[in-house]
């Protein structure tokens, strides 16, 4: 048997084995699209007869959006089909103005539940808080209602009422609140000075979110010289996050390299990372994040990018956990679809689906109780109550003037604890690291 011969058998024999592996791979793959089509059949079979037999005529165009929703509600909560004034809804949410209560809302256990209420809106000045389930609207049961037909419902005429049922841990009982609807204007950024520390409160993450944040830290710098400025506190709690491409935009600005953030779907292929341009708006000043349970999604992008490339300390509490991307489709004039089309991760390759942004440093938020009503002293007696004791004179003026600067500020934050216990915590760290700096 000749060299050739003997190789024509050892191919033949190759072929021949995998002959069976493509047959059974192209009759499963004629299977499966066999039985989809069965059941595509089975569906216009039902449809048919629900419109001819159902005991009450039905609106055929409801009734197939009704189907449309149900198999996209059953992938994951944030997957849903949009008619055309929903998504024209959300076009307007994210150009930062729209109509409603000003929350951000999600489907769990077949209730709707609280994500975050955005800062100065009718259902934030009523009490909303993340984490509240609403369980009725105007007395109506949300079960059974998707997460779409759910906000159709809160939505309505801007100065119409609107009761709400909240289940909320920690009360016995639900309860209702009344809502007066508005209209919904989103300000991203807002900006304010505390001692020697700016303040940046990122609401939400819309077509001007970076835009609000530049113009923010020159009001800071306006106000307190980049000399005086001791570090940044970003205030992302019960943001409940919006467009990815502003998260990137906003890690970017505190970043001079590095990863910010990567996604990646079902195709491998199309994994795409998103790495830091050179600049950083704050010029290398201390960070601190704030979080919370109402901090999702494009929040918690920047504040994982942020901790992972060890920018800023991360303070709070554990952030909501949202780590899907979603695509909205658009479906000619039929409106649109949004999908979940992939996960992203932090710097170091971390998923938060489900799990959310862990603190550096865990804060619960909680009230100091003031001993008396209206007292905002600290401490118990001091040498200085004793009777007769002695005095200092041998302060100089700016001996004098210091002091004086360090009480005051030591009452702001005493006086800001009963307030916000987190924010005056993040303001302790970044003065307790001016001070191991020796920039104090």
């Amino acid at each position: 048997m000749t060299r050739k011969t003997v190789m024509a058998l050892l191919i033949g024999t190759a072929i021949g084995a995998s002959i069976p592996q493509v047959v059974q791979k192209t009759w499963a793959q004629d299977n499966t699209a066999r039985n989809t089509y069965e059941y595509l059949d089975l569906f216009g079979n039902i449809f048919e007869r629900v419109r001819q037999n159902y005991v009450e005529e039905v609106d055929e165009q409801a009734l197939i959006e009704a189907a449309i929703n149900g198999m996209l509600a059953s992938l994951d909560p944030h997957s849903s089909y949009l008619p055309p004034e929903n998504f024209e809804d959300m076009r307007e949410q994210t150009r930062g103005e729209f109509g409603g209560l000003g929350i951000e809302v999600t489907m769990e256990n077949s209730f709707v539940k609280v994500v975050a209420p955005i800062d100065d809106t009718p259902a934030a000045e009523a009490g909303l808080q993340a984490g509240d389930f609403i369980t009725h609207i105007d007395g109506e049961s949300v079960l059974g209602l998707t997460l779409s037909d759910a906000v159709d419902k809160m939505r309505g005429p801007v100065g119409s009422e609107i009761i709400i049922t909240i289940s909320r841990e920690g009360e016995e009982e639900p309860f209702d609140v009344t809502i007066v609807r508005d209209v919904i204007t989103i300000r991203a950024v807002r900006a304010r000075v505390e001692g020697n520390v700016g303040i940046l409160r990122i609401t939400a993450f819309n077509e001007n979110t970076t835009e609000s944040l530049e113009a923010a830290i020159d009001e800071i710098a306006s106000e307190l010289p980049a000399d005086d400025l001791i570090g940044y506190v970003i205030d992302l709690r019960n943001n409940p996050g919006g467009l990815l491409s502003q998260a990137i935009s906003v890690s970017d600005a505190f970043l001079d390299e590095g990863e910010i953030v990567s996604t990646r779907g079902r195709n491998l292929e199309e994994a795409e990372r998103r790495d830091a341009r050179p600049g950083d708006l704050a010029q290398g000043k201390p960070l601190v994040v704030l979080i919370n349970e109402g901090s999702a999604s494009a929040s918690e992008i920047v504040a994982g990018a942020l901790q992972d490339q060890r920018r800023a300390i991360i303070v709070g509490a554990k952030s909501f956990g949202k780590g899907s991307v979603q695509t909205v489709m658009r479906l000619g004039d039929k409106g649109a679809m949004k999908l979940t089309t992939a996960r992203y991760y932090t710097p170091s390759g971390r998923s938060i689906q489900a799990l959310g942004i862990e603190p550096d440093i865990l804060v619960e938020e909680r009230r100091i109780v003031e001993a008396e009503e209206g007292s905002t002293r600290r401490g118990g007696r001091s040498e200085a109550d004793l009777r007769g004791s002695l005095e200092n004179e041998d302060l100089t003026e700016e001996q004098q003037r210091q002091l004086e600067e360090e009480r005051a500020r030591h009452e702001a934050t005493a006086k800001l604890r009963q307030e916000d216990f987190q924010m005056a915590y993040a303001l302790d760290l970044l003065n307790g690291l001016a001070i191991y700096r020796g920039n104090r």
